[in-house]
């Protein structure tokens, strides 16, 4: 047998058999729907065998037969109205279970979100983009109506699609661009590290997304909800349709703060802080004032996450600050990273040992949080020591969370990744593998650098570069070395500057006489509080491409 669990009250399954039958209820299902009509192979037997047998065990058994390929919306209808009327768990069949699925997605499509539709159906074995339509429309057959249509389209007004957009325009500026995004703000998330330290002021990090997107380029605003590419199309919420030559998928990064148990519930309150949230980042710098004595935990999630260094930045600068108060001494500080390391590229691991030492931290490597209860001011850690697995409860006054990440659901869902979910690019030029006139830059592809800031400035112009070298507009293409940066905070008026790329090689922007990014720098603090903002919003995000222009490859292939 091979049932695929949907929902906890919802399963699918290829034909099955009376002999198996007896193994089904046993495994708790009360009802069984049978979606294949008889006589559609000649090896199938017949629903009546089927229905005779269940019956016999108990189990209800209905057929709504369906025609292959020609689910019709009054079937859909008829299959939610069946659903309603029948004892749960419910097993339904057809020759591939495919059928069942999609009927299933579009009684349901008012139930669920379309990426979780997809999801589900996806972690069960099957693809429904082909109905994906259907499913945004209330789960009727839409109209092939196409709402909006440009050369280019970018997905996200975060600092990648914004310095796309920009490149772009900076190269061709009669192309036909426009972004899609849903959001009213644009935020500058490197700076959320220095609010969680008194440092910036939160309004400081914050700008309107009308007031970034370049002038000459459209604005849909609106959110993605699934992708065509055969078609060359995007569905917006509401059913509505985006048609392109070029697409440039720009989504950021999910924050999946549900999937430490406990921890939403007691955000903002009971020492429980994160300064991977804008409203979040000025109460982490409030605990940070407060605290006299006591046991404090920072945590970092499983990897990949955006700007890896960010967990650790928050404990150096807050032990910097209770060193500088006289009152380190008096505080128990634990760092809890579910990684093996302290940070991934070994040349930049000495210097943050020193300060490791200098502020007595405890380093607990292969803990990751798991649940958390503010209320008791307690956190679960599952522990990992080879194959071995543990769980250890740490007391705490104050805990800085670094939440797990992963794409976003309707990317997640999407025929544009890999099997973990991420878009599926070639590391080199940010060209999706498959299908050749789709790009993507910023955290949600799954080339292996760095998910930072620095890491978006420097491939927006290659994929500026290569976008238009396809549209037959440049000369060469460009190649991504997988430069990122971190600017590790490790007191305040010191950065160690960590600049690499793919394999962990060191690419400094400056000369090492001048910043040798290996040890702290106060010339590297000054450039993280005063230059890299004017450069974030004044060059990343206006197509100026100071100290990124991208390595170029000579081709000799006519451009297509």
């Amino acid at each position: 047998m091979d049932i695929r669990k949907v929902t906890p009250m919802f399963s699918v399954a290829p034909q099955i058999e009376a002999s198996e039958l007896e193994a089904i209820q046993q495994m708790g299902f009360k009802s069984i729907v049978c979606n294949r009509p008889d006589g559609e192979g000649a090896d199938q037997p017949v629903f009546d065998e089927i229905r005779v047998e269940a019956e016999r065990l108990g189990m209800s058994c209905d057929y709504l037969p369906v025609t292959s390929g020609k689910i019709t919306d009054e079937n859909a209808e008829q299959f939610g109205e069946l659903m309603e009327s029948l004892a749960h768990p419910t097993l339904a069949y057809c020759r591939t279970g495919t059928r069942c699925i999609t009927l299933w997605a579009l009684s349901n499509a008012g139930n669920y979100k379309p990426e979780e539709i997809l999801t589900r159906a996806k972690d069960a074995g099957y693809d429904l983009n082909g109905v994906i339509k259907r499913i945004l429309n209330g789960g009727k057959t839409p109209s092939d109506q196409v709402d909006f249509s440009h050369e280019v389209v970018i997905i996200g007004a975060g600092a990648a699609g914004i310095a796309v957009a920009s490149s772009l325009q900076s190269r061709a500026p009669n192309l036909d661009i426009a972004i899609v995004d849903p959001a009213s703000v644009h935020y500058y998330q490197p700076g959320w590290t220095l609010v969680g330290a008194g440092v910036f002021k939160p309004d400081q990090t914050v700008k309107t997304v009308s007031s970034l997107i370049p002038k000459g380029v459209n604005w849909i605003k609106s959110a993605v909800a699934a992708f065509l590419p055969e078609e060359n199309k995007l569905l917006l919420d509401g059913c509505r349709t985006v048609q392109y030559e070029h697409l440039v998928v720009c989504p950021g990064i999910k924050l999946d703060w549900d999937k430490i148990e406990g921890l939403t519930e007691t955000l903002g309150k009971n020492g429980v802080t994160s300064n991977y949230r804008f409203d979040l980042a000025p109460y982490t710098w409030e605990l940070v004032q407060k605290m006299r004595k006591g046991k404090v935990i920072f945590t970092q999630p499983p990897m990949p996450i955006k700007c890896a260094g960010a967990p650790q930045k928050a404990m150096y600068l807050s032990c910097d600050y209770w060193n500088k108060e006289g009152v380190l001494s008096d505080i128990e500080v634990d760092f809890c990273n579910t990684g093996a390391v302290l940070f991934g590229v070994k040349d930049y691991v000495p210097a943050l040992m020193e300060y490791v030492e200098k502020y007595g931290t405890k380093l607990n490597f292969g803990h990751q949080l798991v649940s958390i209860n503010g209320n008791e001011k307690t956190a679960v850690f599952k522990v990992m020591d080879g194959d071995k697995e543990t769980f250890v409860t740490k007391e705490f006054d104050m805990i800085h969370v670094v939440p797990p990440q992963s794409p976003p659901d309707f990317v997640r869902a999407s025929p544009l990744v890999d099997e973990a979910g991420w878009i599926d690019v070639d590391q080199s030029t940010l060209r999706h593998k498959k299908y050749p006139n789709i790009y993507s830059a910023g955290d949600a592809m799954n080339a292996p650098n760095a998910k930072t800031a620095a890491a978006a400035r420097m491939q927006a112009p290659v994929v500026a570069q290569n976008l238009l070298h396809d549209r037959g507009l440049m000369k060469d293409r460009a190649i991504y070395n997988g430069y990122g940066s971190c600017p590790l905070t490790v007191e305040r008026g010191k950065i160690i500057l960590a600049e690499f790329g793919y394999g962990g090689k060191l690419l400094p922007s400056l000369p090492t006489w001048l910043i040798d990014g290996t040890r702290p720098s106060r010339l590297a603090w000054y450039m993280k509080e005063k230059i890299l903002p004017p450069i974030y919003f004044l060059a990343m995000l206006k197509g100026r491409e100071w100290m990124a222009k991208p390595d170029k490859e000579i081709v000799e292939e006519t451009p297509k």
